[in-house]
């Protein structure tokens, strides 16, 4: 029997229920059940299946290439200079003594101190020395402070980067990771590559659909990748650094540069 609580009609008086509340009750749990499927269904798009926020479209996906040459117009080399002794200033005097010879070769030869990038710092650098007859006894003692000035430097005439990199060879650099030659203004180039790609994949686009019999609507995604430059690199030998007074400028070839870019467009179709 239904408890009816706040129901003032003669069954209710009378016997403490009626029928009425009984189905009051019904209809309520009834009424929550139809607005919990409301909520599912307009969640799911009006659809059966699982949760989605819109119906599929029908897509295809094609990729495009784009190829730039470009002879390069600049040359860059980068290398270190290494001074150790066991007072800061020492090292730091030679150190500085070595940069200024290199830099007066630089300037010499047409290179602006602008296109002159240096990194420097100072390091101690310590040495285990035993204290006592047993293997593990020992301490750990300063052999020296270490400079290192790590610079690159941009020679835009390029014709004399052979010359440049024998003759800084021989003014005590500790090491020459290599020459590159790059086109200077590679942006434009790298916007004319992406141009390419996207008319290389609107041209494999416009075939696809019409070979599928359908109709390209619009574009639902774009990416870009491998936007890169590839560069010609020369690797160093003690050689053609210059290691030795008396050799010669290695000879020098700059090639091409090569700059690429790979786009993926997404087309809805219909």
């Amino acid at each position: 029997m239904g408890d009816n609580k706040g129901c003032d009609c003669k069954m209710c008086q009378k016997f403490g229920w009626c029928p009425a509340g009984k189905w009051h009750k019904i209809a309520g749990i009834i009424l929550v059940i139809l607005v919990i499927i409301f909520i599912g269904r307009a969640m799911c798009g009006g659809h059966g299946g699982g949760f989605r926020s819109d119906i599929q479209k029908d897509i295809i996906t094609v990729s495009g290439k784009g190829e730039i040459k470009a002879v390069p117009d600049i040359a860059k080399i980068s290398f270190t200079v290494t001074v150790e002794n066991k007072e800061v200033a020492l090292a730091q005097a030679e150190a500085d003594a070595k940069m200024n010879s290199i830099t007066a070769l630089l300037t010499e030869n047409g290179v602006d101190k602008k296109d002159i990038k240096s990194n420097y710092s100072i390091n101690p650098r310590y040495d285990y020395v035993k204290t006592g007859i047993d293997y593990y006894g020992g301490k750990q003692v300063l052999a020296a402070y270490v400079v290192t000035e790590t610079v690159e430097v941009t020679i835009r005439k390029i014709a004399d980067s052979g010359k440049i990199l024998a003759e800084v060879g021989k003014l005590g650099v500790t090491d020459v990771s290599g020459l590159s030659f790059q086109v200077d203004k590679e942006d434009a180039l790298k916007l004319e590559a992406r141009e390419i790609a996207i008319k290389d994949a609107r041209a494999q686009a416009a075939k696809l659909a019409k070979s599928l019999g359908v109709r390209l609507v619009k574009i639902t995604s774009f990416s870009e990748g491998g936007n890169y430059p590839v560069y010609y690199d020369m690797a160093m030998s003690s050689k053609a650094m210059g290691a030795a007074p008396s050799a010669a400028a290695p000879e020098i070839f700059t090639g091409e540069n090569t700059i690429t870019s790979n786009v993926t467009i997404t087309y809805e179709i219909r």
